[in-house]
């Protein structure tokens, strides 16, 4: 079962969302809280697995809490749901150690999928706000640039970070670019390696640095280093 801590400042909100985690399958609501600072107590008192983290709140915002609860409690998932006028919060949040990022309008289905993989340690995330994220990035972007040219990605690792851009699954990668799901997880291991990331939407941000974006036409097949 997975226990889940719902962190918005709109009641109507939170009912929405407890409704939804309710009737699904091994998911279990542990509490609500209405701003940061009761989403932190909450979390050290409820040992919840999945923190549904709002970003912009009265008093201590989504960041600060999300900062708070992972310095107290790292295997704790925070998973934000963000709107569309959230982008100056998406990569502070990111930097504070979210896991993930969803649309507060995304689909029911997508929602409740997104918690499991959070709880699964992935990393969810809508490819929309993925897109912004990235943007977001490479306006604050403050790695040097030589970083980039002293970390040497192959060619099959630079098509699978193009996906990872792309939001696409280990399994739609491997359908992508005609390789096994095995051989996926392992490139994406080595590129999280390669490029400090901990999680999928550190890694596709960090694509900025090396001038990878999403390819919308996939390969012909079997191109690159394996």
């Amino acid at each position: 079962m997975i226990r889940t801590l719902i962190v918005d400042d709109q009641r109507l909100v939170r009912a929405g969302l407890r409704m939804l985690c309710t009737a699904a399958d091994g998911i279990k609501v542990v509490g609500e809280a209405e701003d940061g600072r009761q989403a932190v107590s909450l979390t050290d008192r409820l040992a919840p697995h999945v923190v549904l983290m709002d970003l912009r709140m009265p008093g201590v915002d989504g960041i600060t809490a999300t900062r708070r609860i992972l310095a107290a409690h790292p295997a704790v998932r925070v998973l934000v749901l963000t709107t569309f006028d959230d982008d100056e919060h998406l990569y502070p949040a990111l930097e504070a150690g979210a896991c993930g990022f969803l649309a507060k309008d995304t689909a029911p289905e997508d929602l409740l999928d997104g918690i499991r993989r959070a709880a699964d340690g992935r990393s969810p995330f809508s490819p929309d706000v993925l897109r912004r994220l990235v943007r977001r990035a490479v306006e604050v972007e403050r790695a040097p640039a030589e970083q980039a040219e002293e970390v040497a990605l192959t060619g099959r690792e630079r098509e699978v970070l193009a996906s990872v851009v792309e939001g696409r699954s280990n399994a739609e990668i491997a359908e992508r670019l005609f390789i096994g799901v095995t051989t996926v997880k392992t490139h994406v291991a080595s590129l999280m390696t390669k490029t400090g990331s901990r999680n999928r939407v550190q890694l596709a941000v960090a694509a900025c640095r090396f001038g990878v974006d999403a390819e919308p036409d996939a390969p012909s097949g079997g191109t690159g280093q394996a």
